[in-house]
């Protein structure tokens, strides 16, 4: 039996599994399931990615240790993937033993063909994103999160990143099936092609202890991306899985994979993964889901109201995987009510009710011609499945459930069974539906595992559906009589408000939970109006009068790609052309809503680059405490140009 190795990302604990992280999980574990069903040995890896300043500071803000803080949120993923009955087969901590010995060998193969070595680095440093942030000056601030950078100074070991660039763009230009989809080849090409191409790697600190030594560098240990990335490796250590046949990712981490890991595994002779797919990010009200923006939705409230197999098939329906696409929770629940309770489980209903009703539930199976399109849909659903659109997949499958309605509709079984000499044309209809419908559970099986494994008990099987084999799927069973157990609903109608008010109360619920999990505190209520803020150091009229302060209107906004926090501006103050500017108000403000607002800015503010942009100025706004930016304005006209005085 042929192997098949899919992995998730190594997940980071500076948070409880939320929605984005059972998104992907959901794909693999379908990916896992489809394969299984093709006779392939599928295996499943994930894990937690454990170590770094981002953890030593989040398990002492907790008041834990960082392995206390690291072992609870462990065992958080490890609960919510057994609540979903994931078919993990691996699940890989960074913080553990096995772990750290292949990061260790890793690192000695590379370092023993040269591409490893240590200089001194200094840098201003984002402890959020875990990285040095280039071109960055003394006062920046971090572009995602406004707090402030750090400036370090350390020996490093560093990766020679720089020596795999040609060999980087050769190899994702002769093999466009290794990174899909097809617009994240290209942005990690137009990357590599840059002027200058990439620069050296670091690959350990200094200046922290939480992480795996680096060996024969007592002072050392290894950072971030060479250890997170080899959890793939370590996880099936022993095992002849290696390499994995598909990472599943989501598009922020693509370089990581595409880049680094690629340059990490030929620097040490080993064989790459065969495929990487980076899907898009799942939106709230049209916003990314962040921790930083408090959208977050949770899992385990939507698996208590609605189940699991109800959240696996409403992200796998409504988006196209690979694309971003918007969460809602009226949008599950009209899919929810018109697709599995309406479509899937009317269908099962019906076509047994009907067994039970006209044959008192033993159903005479024939082989011979079927007048419902199996054959083109068991194709398409599997074509879908196997470039992992999974949405042209169930398309393909709820398009037979559509015909065999149809078809129940126009050969009329309930007058068929009141007309004795149809007896036959009755056995041939429900024989006709009730194959459909076995086609049906069995193409749906790896999206609905548990919805579909109780359709399957219904039908009369004694085996798992999961034992069942797609190939030969469009075979009809021989002649024979099969006895329907008793009907039981599938999928029964959920009131839209019912379901909505229950979800919000779970959700407050687990939000609450996970707070005490993470160790964060209540927060105090936004103090009243007119409470006094600390003043900063007194300035003379001398110091006021540098700062030029402009009227301007917004011609043009959008956001930064790769940016939550950042939007793209164009601001005319009366020059010959409009100023571009970098403001920090994404989360407060949509792009298209501030076009035509007039604004205040500092105009003689030095230039400084952005997220590869060049920012004019700053946009003027009010600061409160725990709260969103909220820009300046005037009550009566004020001309562009004008300036405060």
């Amino acid at each position: 039996m042929d192997k098949f190795y899919i992995t998730t990302p190594i997940y980071y604990v500076n948070a409880a599994p939320h929605i984005g992280h059972t998104y992907t999980t959901i794909a693999c574990d379908v990916v896992k399931r489809y394969k299984r069903m093709q006779g392939f040995d599928a295996r499943l890896t994930t894990g937690t990615d454990e170590h770094g300043q981002k953890i030593e500071r989040s398990a002492k803000k907790a008041g834990k240790s960082a392995q206390e803080f690291t072992d609870a949120i462990a065992a958080e993923f490890k609960q919510t993937w057994d609540n979903f009955q994931f078919g993990i087969d691996y699940f890989q901590r960074t913080t553990s033993t096995s772990h750290a010995a292949v990061v260790q060998d890793l690192y000695r193969r590379c370092k023993a063909n040269g591409y490893i070595y240590k200089s001194s680095y200094t840098g201003y440093y984002s402890v959020v994103q875990e990285a040095f942030v280039q071109d960055a000056k003394e006062g920046d601030v971090d572009p995602e999160t406004g707090q402030p950078l750090e400036l370090v100074t350390e020996e490093n070991c560093f990766f020679k990143l720089s020596a795999f660039t040609d060999r980087l763009i050769e190899f994702h230009e002769s093999n466009p099936e290794f990174l899909q989809p097809e617009t994240r080849r290209n942005e990690v090409l137009a990357f590599l092609k840059q002027e200058g191409g990439l620069k050296d790697l670091s690959i350990s600190r200094t200046t922290i202890k939480w992480g795996i030594p680096v060996p024969d560098e007592p002072d050392h240990v290894f950072y971030v991306w060479f250890d997170a990335l080899t959890t793939y490796m370590s996880a099936v250590a022993g095992t002849e899985l290696w390499p994995a046949d598909l990472h599943m990712i989501g598009k922020e981490i693509v370089r990581f994979h595409a880049i680094f890991w690629p340059a990490f595994l030929w620097a040490a002779e080993l064989p790459l993964p065969g495929r990487i797919f980076a899907h898009g990010w799942l939106l709230f009200d049209n916003n990314k889901m962040s921790k930083s923006r408090g959208n977050i939705v949770r899992p385990e409230p939507i698996r208590q109201a609605m189940g699991a197999d109800a959240l696996r098939y409403y992200l796998l329906r409504e988006i196209v995987f690979g694309s971003d696409g918007n969460f809602a929770y009226d949008a599950m629940v009209t899919r929810y009510n018109a697709d599995l309770a309406n479509g899937l489980g009317n269908l099962a209903s019906r076509t047994l009710s009907m067994i039970h009703q006209y044959r008192g539930g033993v159903l005479k199976l024939r082989g011979g011609e079927q007048p419902l399109p199996i054959g083109g849909t068991i194709s398409a659903a599997i074509e879908g499945y196997e470039k992992l659109d999974f949405s042209k997949a169930l398309e393909a499958v709820w398009t037979l459930i559509s015909a065999a309605d149809k078809y129940i509709v126009e050969q009329t079984p309930w007058k068929l069974a009141k007309d004795a000499g149809a007896a036959e044309q009755l056995d041939t209809v429900l024989a006709n539906v009730y194959d459909a419908l076995r086609v049906v559970t069995v193409l749906a099986a790896p999206v609905l595992p548990e919805s579909c494994a109780r359709i399957w008990k219904l039908l009369g099987f004694a085996t798992p559906v999961e034992d069942a084999r797609m190939g030969g799927l469009e075979d009809a069973p021989a002649e024979e009589t099969r006895t329907i157990p008793p009907v039981e609903p599938v999928f029964p109608r959920l009131d839209m408000k019912t379901t909505i008010d229950k979800l919000n109360d779970l959700e407050q619920a687990e939000a609450a939970r996970q707070a005490v999990l993470l160790g964060k505190t209540v927060e105090a209520p936004p103090a009243d109006e007119g409470t006094a803020i600390p003043l900063a150091p007194e300035i003379t009229i001398d110091d006021f009068v540098k700062v030029d302060l402009r009227v301007g209107e917004v011609k043009f906004a959008e956001r930064v790609k790769g940016a939550d926090k950042l939007l793209h501006l164009k601001v005319d103050i009366g020059e010959p052309e409009p100023r571009t500017i970098v403001a920090g108000i994404a989360l407060a403000y949509e792009p298209e809503k501030l076009v035509g607002r007039r604004v205040v800015i500092v105009a003689n503010l030095a230039k400084r680059k952005l997220r590869g942009l060049e920012s004019q100025g700053m946009i003027v706004a009010a600061s409160l405490e725990g709260g969103k930016p909220v820009l300046a304005g005037f009550l009566e006209h004020v001309p562009i140009g004008a300036r405060l005085k």
